[in-house]
């Protein structure tokens, strides 16, 4: 049996899991065993797929490579084959330095890995994919690659331009999934806001979402990763009519001073992204925002830092994430700022920033007590039964706890709770 396994590691964001997962398709289709993620990967060959994001990413993917390599220098391994953004973006240089590793491919080439092994892609099955999340929920990649040039950002020198999945395509990768289950989609994309623009010459992020929210056994849809520049507003009434699209939006704001915005090359100014806040607000009552914060990009004074932290203040993200800058060769920032602001002080920043956040999302979650929600259950982990909102999405958002002692639930079933109680971020709840 191990000669025919094959473990696959993946890194980084959901847009590589969903990589993984086709992959995984095509090599149980050709007749492989394939674990994802294992504890105790056993198979006799491996592949990881690598993230090159950010220092932090860089660093667990060699440091991944480097233990499978170990275990081949050892014996337990015969083959090893490394894949994904890092890979793409460092591949001659991953050649020499880890030669353990019998190929490297890039983020789009991967399905060479099949011919290497002496098999054949199946075209025929091109959407198929063997889900690696809870069977119930599944995340749906609209299109590759970006055209935005931020300052810090190296995502369109690993990815290239942006190149958008044709409607029809996707409507076809929903309904094959959800006729196996799947009730819950996570919409991702680098940039959803730009889709369509490549292909229909206009934005058509909400044309998409309301053709998705018309297949029946879509119960929810969750929108990640939009840009404030140019917000397609048609969103905004597809949000609020269609009952299926959930009232959420993960849209990465980065900063809020016009000096750090500038630098950035947001294209989009601090009175435009406060506007555009009031609007999602006015617009689409109830809708919880997701963002994510950058502190210590260069030439970040304490005066942007204080408006960042007004801005933090003002907006009451629901949710929220934040990290510190780290350079990287071949980005704007790279090459035409010095990266001067200490480590140690970013590191502050970023402790304050998310300090007041947490002293937010405690509010929320309090003023959320005594009211009535819908959860889908997750999974089971110790005395509770953990679900979620419409307003959380896997592993990034809190979760609602349910007692099991008090009830019997079905994993991937949609039940109605009253919130009992709440802490920093999750919630606690009964079944009504």
């Amino acid at each position: 049996m191990k000669r025919k396994k094959i473990d696959i590691i993946t890194l980084g964001c959901s847009k590589n899991l969903v990589d993984s997962e086709q992959l995984i398709r095509q090599l149980e289709e050709v007749g492989y065993e394939v674990e994802h993620d294992s504890d105790n990967p056993n198979g006799n060959i491996a592949v990881i797929n690598t993230c090159g994001f950010i220092g932090d990413a860089k660093e667990e993917s060699i440091n991944m490579i480097l233990e499978f390599a170990q275990q081949k220098d050892e014996g337990n391994l015969d083959k090893l084959y490394v894949m994904g953004c890092l890979s793409e973006r460092y591949l001659k240089e991953l050649s020499v330095e880890i030669p353990q590793v019998d190929k490297f491919y890039g983020k789009f080439n991967w399905k060479e890995l099949l011919s290497d092994l002496g098999k054949t892609y199946h075209d025929d099955i091109y959407i198929e994919r063997t889900l690696t999340t809870p069977k119930h929920y599944a995340y749906l990649k609209i299109s590759e690659g970006c055209d935005r040039k931020c300052s810090y950002c190296a995502i369109p020198i690993i990815t290239g331009k942006h190149i958008s999945k044709p409607i029809e395509e996707i409507i076809e990768e929903v309904q094959y999934l959800v006729e196996r289950g799947v009730k819950e989609f996570q919409i991702i994309a680098q940039e959803l806001t730009y889709y369509g623009i490549d292909l229909y010459k206009k934005q058509m992020i909400a044309e998409l979402i309301e053709r998705i929210s018309d297949i029946k056994g879509v119960e929810w849809i969750r929108l990640h990763y939009a840009y404030p520049a140019h917000f397609p507003e048609d969103l905004f009434r597809v949000m609020r009519e269609r009952d299926n699209v959930c009232k959420y939006m993960d849209i990465a704001l980065q900063h809020i001073s016009n000096n750090m915005l500038g630098k950035m090359r947001r294209h989009v100014t601090k009175e435009e992204t406060y506007a555009l806040i009031d609007k999602f607000r006015k617009e689409v009552p109830g809708i919880h925002l997701r963002t994510t914060l950058m502190v210590g990009h260069p030439g970040e004074t304490e005066i942007d830092f204080e408006e960042l932290k007004d801005f933090v203040r003002y907006a009451r993200f629901e949710r929220m994430g934040a990290f510190a800058y780290s350079e990287e060769e071949g980005t704007f920032a790279a090459k035409n700022y010095e990266d001067s602001i200490a480590p140690d002080l970013k590191q502050n920043r970023l402790n304050e920033l998310m300090s007041i956040q947490q002293g937010v999302s405690a509010e929320i979650a309090a003023e959320k007590i005594g009211k009535r929600m819908k959860v889908i259950i997750d999974r089971i982990e110790g005395d509770y039964f953990i679900g979620r909102t419409e307003f959380d999405s896997p592993e990034v958002d809190p979760e609602v706890l349910i007692k099991r002692a008090d009830n019997k639930l079905n994993i991937g079933h949609f039940y109605n709770v009253e919130i009992i109680n709440s802490d920093d971020f999750d919630l606690y709840a009964k079944i009504v």
